[in-house]
């Protein structure tokens, strides 16, 4: 009975890697302009930004227009491109996305692990709603776009401690936990559940058996949380020269429409 509880917790956790992933696409710069929003020479000149960011923190921040989500919600397709891309380094989760789907009306950046107590989920939405969508709501995406790079890129190049301070004043808002491993989690959460009345009552039936949580199923629990939570990204693709190195996502960032 316990192997099929882990192995039904299980099965979900495969459904939602392999069920109708979103079509990306390639990672072919630093600028992924698919929704064609930004002009020749405003690409160049934020991909200049973007690489003199990275060459002076680290930091990995790839701004992408996208013709569609696939009937995804941004927060959705925001971690699963930034774990399929394996934007920032492996070692320090250092990545951020400016994701722009245009014919949706919908805004996020996604934040890496790393990046995370920096550019906070309050933070995000703050340049969101300050930097980017007044612009946007004008049909200005240029303006907006640059806008939040430049918003994001000062915060970056502050000193550790001034960019959590200032992270820290930002105005709080809702934490956005992504969909499915959400779903995921309350699933084991409810087996485990199943699982200690199982056990507690078949404890008073049978001499030698102790009640409480099979450690089979733990086991199976806490390695799919741990997919759940950092797993999904390799090695980073490499396209023309640019290359993501291996950086995970979670969830972190927020979201916005105009």
């Amino acid at each position: 009975m316990v192997i099929l509880l882990v192995g039904l917790v299980s099965c979900l956790a495969a459904t939602t890697q392999t069920i109708a992933q979103p079509a990306f696409p390639a990672l072919t710069g630093r600028v992924v302009d698919e929704a064609r929003l930004l002009s020749a020479p405003k690409e160049a000149e934020i991909t200049a930004k973007l690489e003199a960011l990275e060459a002076a923190t680290g930091d990995q921040l790839v701004v992408v227009t996208v013709n569609s989500l696939h009937d995804y919600e941004i927060e959705d397709y925001g971690y699963q491109l930034g774990r399929a891309w394996g934007i920032g380094a492996a070692e320090t989760d250092s990545g951020v996305l400016l994701i722009v789907a245009p014919n949706e009306r919908k805004v996020r950046i996604e934040v890496g692990y790393g990046l995370e107590p920096v550019l906070t989920d309050a933070l995000s939405n703050q340049i969101i709603q300050t930097d980017i969508l007044p612009p946007f709501r004008e049909g200005g995406y240029e303006r907006g776009i640059t806008a939040g790079v430049d918003a994001i890129d000062t915060q970056l190049r502050l000193d550790p401690a001034e960019a959590q301070a200032r992270a820290a004043a930002a105005e709080p808002t809702e934490s956005e936990i992504p969909v499915m491993p959400a779903i995921i989690i309350a699933v084991i959460f409810i087996l485990l559940f199943i699982n200690m009345m199982r056990s507690a009552g078949g404890g008073r039936r049978r001499r030698g058996r102790k009640g409480g949580i099979d450690p089979i199923l733990v086991w199976g629990a806490a390695e799919i949380l741990s997919s759940v939570g950092r797993g999904g990204s390799s090695g980073g693709s490499s396209f023309g020269g640019f290359s993501g190195g291996g950086g995970s996502f979670g969830g972190g960032g927020a979201s916005g429409g105009w």
